[in-house]
């Protein structure tokens, strides 16, 4: 399923910042964008879809999701995906006094914007924090949010120096699924190794390489992320989210809820149903 465009936008809080995102944004698009100069930095995540990117240094370039691509300030650029198809896009919009070295240590290249993703996921949960963070906006989160961005620029260069180790991207991945499908339920974490020929420590390595997570925590990602929807969308308590999402303690949910959204349930769901 679709999710619903969104478009935040931010002004730093000071001249001079090393860095600072100051728009987020999703959406489907259909048709391209032409000859556009941003006077502000940005890079695009396309989760699915293909098409291309041009621009005068880099010229035509193939766009295949999952791909991202970078638009230094002030590039006249056109891109999008083919004639008659559409892509899932993320993007965020950046400034800062940082650019320049990230552009001379070519995290970013303006002559080789376009990154072709081995794991998808990873940045899928790096762009999830940075939107959580500075959809947030107090200024521990927008802090955090510049510090995911920088993240997103060093593992970009990794996924483009990769050379493509698909044996273990594929078992990953299928590790991921299965912990995804298995969220809400107890899941031994040896025996999710034992799965897949394993010990629990190269489980945790493999795991933590391709989404700076651990096993455990990525699961109480998912739980939290679930609890934060049904908070939003049902009248359920705060007990019966719980047992839903798969902690039977009422009084340990609500404290692991607070320690990952610096509120209680009850605050977000008072602040995020308000009309």
């Amino acid at each position: 399923m679709t999710e619903a465009p969104i478009a935040l936008y931010r002004w730093p809080s000071s001249e001079g910042m090393a860095l600072a995102v100051t728009g987020f944004g999703r959406q489907r698009i259909g048709t391209r964008i032409t000859n556009r100069r941003l006077p502000m930095h940005a890079v695009v995540l396309v989760e699915a879809g293909d098409g291309t990117l041009q621009t005068a240094k880099a010229g035509l370039q193939e766009i295949n999701g999952p791909s991202l691509f970078w638009l230094p300030a002030g590039t006249l650029h056109s891109y999008g995906p083919t004639n008659g198809t559409s892509w899932e896009e993320r993007w965020a919009l950046f400034e800062g006094t940082l650019i320049a070295d990230l552009i001379r240590q070519r995290l970013i290249s303006p002559t080789e914007p376009v990154v072709r993703l081995q794991n998808m996921r990873e940045m899928q949960h790096l762009f999830g924090a940075l939107h959580s963070d500075f959809a947030a906006g107090d200024p521990l989160s927008l802090a955090s949010a510049a510090a995911t961005l920088h993240r997103i620029a060093v593992q970009s260069v990794r996924h483009a120096n990769a050379g493509g180790d698909n044996g273990a991207n594929v078992e990953i991945e299928l590790i991921i699924e299965t912990l995804q499908r298995r969220a809400f339920e107890p899941v031994d974490m040896h025996s999710l190794a034992q799965e897949f020929g394993m010990s629990p420590a190269t489980l945790r390595r493999h795991f933590q390489a391709a989404l700076g997570l651990s096993p455990k925590a990525f699961q109480l990602r998912l739980r939290i992320d679930q609890a934060k929807q049904l908070l939003t969308t049902s009248d359920r308590s705060i007990e019966a989210i719980a047992y839903a999402v798969g902690i039977d303690d009422a009084f340990y949910f609500s404290r692991l809820f607070q320690d990952r959204e610096h509120c209680s349930p009850s605050e977000f769901r008072r602040h995020y149903r308000r009309t």
